[in-house]
């Protein structure tokens, strides 16, 4: 198995703002696949004809066009900036009434366009505002302005009873509020009934993380030699530990964002937001051999400017750096099952652990908030802890 990674749009609605929502629609799903052909043919840069044809397909106006256009920069970064790229398939709000089905369309270009989400969050809310709809649609609402608290509260209760997690059911229930709230600031409903719609309390598990020692067994784990995929394979986890990249940042970084000289790397993070990484000489040293004599022997025709590639030449798949990480992770005595996201905590733990900054780690991690940060402090307590349980005398 390879390690490397047109729906019909519905038709022209006008919504809010005095812009087309088909228009919308139809540009979200066609410039993904500008973006894939200016990936393949020209290393992830559009030139001037793509980007004009892209441009054909953006007819947005107003301040819907200036949301689109901040996200969709075509000097160059058109296929990166862009944060959501739906897969080919039916619109969202299939099997929908009309007018809740061009609202759900409304609401995914308002979370792509205007918010600039992740394409995985996107996916989780419009997914989660579907849901709220056919609910809604089954209690009799055929329109926005007729859903109720009551229907909101009743779709709520019944997703809890399915056993799904309280971290499930609390994130639907932020989809329904941001959904609510959204139709109510475009005049598709004349209040947010969502606002009273309470989640349930979320208990935060902390996440299993490698010790200090078992990172260093496990970055030392990959012996390069001369092969192009244990080299690969070497830089991959190096720069994924000492940076603190999410997966995703790291699989679509290309040959430019990371500068040896200064060991700075160029991370596009969630909401579209660019940030300056650093990382060590380990992994300067380990991505240098990788580009040296790694990449140039699986480089191909639609390798692009992407860093780390796969077996048969394409951008590496986050996927891949999943399956990299277990292979290795297998040969560490007692390391918990992590994913690449459990090698993130582990660095920032580490990091805390050594006496950096709450900021300095936020800053680094690419996170909106600090109270997402704090939750690597409570990981240095427990094991801080658990340390002083097994060590002390009077524990």
């Amino acid at each position: 198995m390879s390690d490397d990674q047109g729906p019909a749009p519905p038709g022209p609605v006008a919504g809010a703002g005095g812009f087309c929502i088909a228009a919308a629609w139809r540009c979200l799903h066609r410039s993904s696949s500008a973006a894939t052909l200016g990936h393949m043919e020209h290393g992830d840069r559009f030139t001037e004809r793509a980007a004009r044809r892209h441009t054909e397909h953006c007819d947005f106006t107003g301040r819907a066009a200036k949301g689109h256009m901040e996200h969709c920069d075509l000097t160059g970064r058109a296929g990166k900036a862009l944060p959501h790229r739906r897969s080919p398939g039916k619109p969202p709000g299939i099997g929908l009434p009309r007018e809740l089905s061009e609202a759900l369309q409304a609401f995914e270009v308002h979370l792509a366009a205007e918010r600039g989400l992740s394409s995985h969050t996107v996916r989780a809310y419009v997914g989660d505002a579907g849901r709220l709809l056919r609910h809604a649609s089954r209690a009799g609402a055929d329109q926005v302005d007729g859903l109720t608290l009551r229907m909101l509260r009743s779709w709520l209760s019944a997703e809890r009873t399915t056993r799904h997690s309280d971290v499930t059911v609390a994130r639907r229930a932020a989809a329904a509020r941001a959904f609510t709230q959204h139709a109510a600031r475009t005049g598709l409903a004349a209040a947010d009934v969502g606002a009273g719609l309470i989640s349930p309390r979320v208990r935060r598990q902390l996440p299993a993380v490698l010790t200090r020692a078992q990172a260093e067994t496990l970055l030392a784990g990959p012996a390069p030699g001369g092969d192009p995929v244990a080299l690969r394979d070497h830089a991959v986890l190096e720069l994924l530990y000492a940076s603190g990249l999410r997966v995703g940042e790291l699989v679509a970084l290309d040959v430019d964002d990371v500068d040896l000289r200064t060991r700075l790397a160029r991370a596009m993070g969630k909401g579209a937001r660019e940030r300056m990484v650093p990382f060590g000489e380990p992994a300067g040293a380990a991505v240098a051999d990788w580009l040296r004599s790694g990449r140039p022997a699986i480089v191909g025709d639609g390798s692009g400017a992407a860093l780390f590639l796969g077996t048969r030449g394409g951008r590496l798949g986050s996927r891949a750096v999943r399956d990299i990480l277990t292979k290795h992770l297998a040969g560490v005595e007692d390391a918990p099952a992590i994913g690449p996201h459990g090698l993130r905590h582990s660095a920032a733990t580490h990091l805390l652990e050594g006496g950096a900054d709450l900021r300095s780690v936020q800053e680094l991690l690419g996170h909106a908030s600090l109270t997402s940060t704090q939750l690597y402090t409570h990981i240095s307590v427990e094991r801080l802890r658990a340390s002083y349980e097994q060590a002390h005398p009077r524990a």
